[in-house]
């Protein structure tokens, strides 16, 4: 069960430190500019920050313009968003992420900024109590309300669209690869978050549009995770599951919780990923999607085979294609689940097996991939079908088959051509590092020199 609770630390306190000035200094800036506006002396002892962050107290209306004209905000903003939560639209960084309320306008602020650059390769989230800390924000977050006020009016047809669109971008991402899908996903995420921060809409339309901002940043995510940019795709995994909270909708935010939990346990972090996972299953009644309960056990599998639990392993194997016997066809279940079958499972089962040392188990599971008779199964996407081709030379060359295993070998090379991706580079890299302790067989040899 995840337990953690997150710190919840005040905007004005993170706008405050983030000044380099004294809560005085700050709050005679804040003086100073609600004089030039006209409405007059006002006070700013400390105290008065004290009272605004940590006593509840609402400033009288002219402070809160005078703040948000300090920050290059409108008197809209402070309309539309109340206190503090207009606020959160100063705050661009990691911590306003992680410590922005679990609210609508606390998934707007992080909406709004997680485009940005970042090029760090370690974890946005470090601790697994910070990653439980999340989950635990994730399960009591507010949903979403009507908004009414402003804006013009977005209506189900444009939520309809933008469904169409994201299903087009997800099968993008099977053919043309991580770098392009990144930048449309990227795209469609500032247009539905500036409609969620523009238009007015119902109670319902707010929260598809808010379901679509977490499908398209979880998309966003997925993308920057395969071209290695570990940060900025836990970024991606914050903000979706704020949106999916946000939209009240618990699937989808599993969704985002499995694709979050594969970067932990690929990045060495398996435990961590486990924390995610257990989160999503805490009320397994509440996901809609047969498919989406096998794909959580199929990756709590590889998290437990990764953790050396073969017996915890095997059990989540079991439940996976438990979970899948109960699923109707694809058109019924969640869209962005049509690549979960059989097949998939098998391979995840097969990859596991090959981790906890069963190269044998492996090959059966490899072989079952392609021999079941699962009619709704389809053809895996080039990066894939790379990756589990690579760990299937693996495991031939852990039974002493070299020639089977440099075979698939030279498959994988064709089969890679032009993919840019860092996990099928990982996987090619790792199985050349098996095979260099047989260099001294000719044709060991002449394939690493090949795949060099």
């Amino acid at each position: 069960m995840i337990t953690a609770t997150a710190v919840y630390v005040h905007p004005l306190t993170l706008l405050i430190a983030r000044s380099g000035l004294t809560a005085a200094g700050y709050l005679k800036r804040v003086a100073d500019r609600h004089k030039a506006l006209g409405y007059g002396a006002m006070a700013y002892r400390k105290e008065k920050a004290t009272r605004w962050t940590r006593e509840g107290v609402t400033p009288e209306r002219t402070a809160l313009l005078a703040i948000a004209s300090l920050h290059g905000l409108s008197a809209a903003d402070v309309d539309r968003y109340g206190w503090p939560g207009f606020l959160l639209l100063v705050l661009d960084d990691d911590q306003a992420v992680l410590e922005s309320p679990w609210t609508a306008a606390g998934t707007l602020n992080s909406l709004t900024h997680v485009g940005g650059p970042v090029d760090r390769r370690g974890f946005l989230i470090a601790s697994t109590s910070t990653l439980a800390a999340a989950v635990a924000q994730w399960m009591t977050a507010e949903p979403a309300l009507a908004v009414t006020d402003t804006g013009r009016r977005i209506g189900a047809e444009t939520a309809d669209l933008f469904d169409v669109r994201l299903d087009a971008l997800r099968h993008l991402d099977d053919t043309v690869g991580a770098g392009q899908v990144y930048d449309a996903a990227i795209v469609e995420l500032r247009l539905i978050t500036a409609l969620l921060k523009d238009g007015s809409y119902t109670q319902l339309t707010g929260r598809r549009l808010f379901a679509s901002a977490a499908e398209a940043s979880r998309l966003a995510g997925w993308c920057a995770y395969d071209e290695g940019r570990l940060a900025a795709a836990e970024r991606h995994f914050v903000t979706s599951l704020r949106a999916a909270a946000s939209a009240q909708d618990p699937t989808l935010g599993a969704v985002t919780l499995a694709f979050w939990a594969n970067l932990r346990y690929n990045a060495g972090d398996p435990h961590g990923a486990l924390h995610l996972i257990d989160g999503a299953l805490a009320d397994r009644r509440k996901i809609s999607s047969p498919r989406v309960l096998a794909m959580l056990h199929a990756r709590a599998a590889r998290a437990h085979s990764k953790a050396d639990e073969p017996a915890a392993a095997w059990r989540q194997i079991d439940a996976a294609f438990d979970a899948y016997a109960t699923a109707d066809v694809p058109e019924a279940d969640l869209t962005a689940m049509y690549w979960i079958n059989h097949g998939e499972l098998h391979q995840v089962a097969a990859s596991s097996a090959l981790t906890l040392g069963e190269p044998k188990r492996a090959l059966e599971h490899f072989t079952a991939a392609v021999d079941h008779t699962d009619p709704y199964d389809s053809d895996r996407e080039i990066r894939g079908a790379v990756i589990y081709q690579a760990r299937q030379a693996e495991a031939h060359l852990a039974l002493g088959d070299i020639d089977a295993a440099l075979g698939i070998g030279h498959d994988v090379i064709t089969a890679m051509g032009g993919v840019d991706s860092a996990r099928t580079t990982t996987t090619l890299t790792e199985l050349r590092g098996h095979l260099a302790a047989h260099r001294h067989v000719p044709a060991v040899a002449d394939f690493l020199d090949y795949a060099a």
